[in-house]
């Protein structure tokens, strides 16, 4: 069940920037941010139901272009790690844990990479741009990789053009699994998901596009470089192809300190229906 944010604000970066944020769960409990998935503002959260029993306050924030966060063309991984650190600062979060869910997972992995995160949960997401699974690729998704490495202007502009609230909609049920469509059309979820794209899209698509052209992009990190502990899930019956197309086996080797969780009843919309799952195992890392 999709529950309303508890508390809604920004805050304002070093540069004048408004970063949108929104939180449930206890005030005083371990912060959790997320990095929520492709076009979604902060208004879709996850697990609301077992925060207060497991001491956590999640907090959700929007990217930059997307919902209440001011825009930062040409913005970067990186910027992104920085701009969660200057919130974790203003907010009193200290070294939270952080998910990231689909497009979101290399904004979470960066603030791991660079030391704003304590311990990380990616849900669904990979580097698509890892030359390894080049040939696990559907060839639609594996044409914007090269397009994103050949020429990143000319990508950016083509993500723009197919960005808007109900094509990705679309898009996203379209793509799905039989048991991930159960899910997106429920009423209430559908409800709170389609707020959340249209909020994300209030601005236009850029803020869409630029997160996509990072998505498809190698990353600026190694994550071999991320050292803290990381909790990786997938769902056997996810048929994204915008998902991993090795349900993380590769990415989970990357990394020193992974756990991968490959669930057989679960497809691309885990972060809903196993919510309890992926937040119990980042209590458990930040204890």
């Amino acid at each position: 069940m999709i529950t309303e944010p508890a508390r809604l604000g920004t805050t304002t970066l070093p540069d004048g920037r408004a970063l949108g944020w929104a939180e449930w769960g206890p005030p005083g409990g371990r912060p959790v941010v997320l990095c929520p998935g492709a076009g979604t503002s902060r208004s879709l959260g996850f697990g609301a139901g077992v925060l207060a029993d497991l001491g956590i306050r999640l907090v959700s924030v929007d990217r930059p272009g997307l919902g209440a966060s001011d825009p930062a063309p040409g913005r970067t991984l990186d910027d992104w790690a920085a701009d969660v650190r200057h919130l974790a600062r203003a907010r009193g979060l200290g070294a939270p844990a952080v998910v990231g869910y689909s497009q979101g997972v290399p904004f979470a992995l960066a603030c791991a990479a660079r030391g704003v995160a304590a311990a990380a949960a990616v849900v669904c997401g990979d580097e698509l741009a890892d030359p390894r699974l080049a040939d696990r690729l559907d060839a639609e998704v594996r044409g914007l990789v090269e397009l994103a490495a050949a020429d990143p202007a000319r990508a950016e502009a083509v993500f723009a053009e197919f960005g808007d609230a109900e094509r990705l909609e679309e898009m996203i049920v379209a793509g799905s699994s039989e048991v991930d469509r159960a899910v997106y059309t429920e009423p209430g979820f559908a409800r709170a998901f389609r707020r959340a794209l249209a909020e994300g899209f209030r601005q236009g698509p850029a803020g869409y596009a630029r997160d996509t052209l990072l998505s498809m992009r190698r990353w600026p990190f190694d994550p071999a470089q991320v050292t803290v502990p990381v909790d990786l899930w997938y769902g056997r019956l996810d048929a994204s192809p915008v998902h991993s197309p090795d349900l993380g086996a590769t990415l989970a080797a990357r990394m020193p300190a992974a756990r991968r969780h490959v669930v057989d009843t679960a497809g691309g919309a885990l972060l809903w229906t196993h919510a309890v799952d992926v937040l119990r195992t980042v209590h458990v890392r930040l204890y």
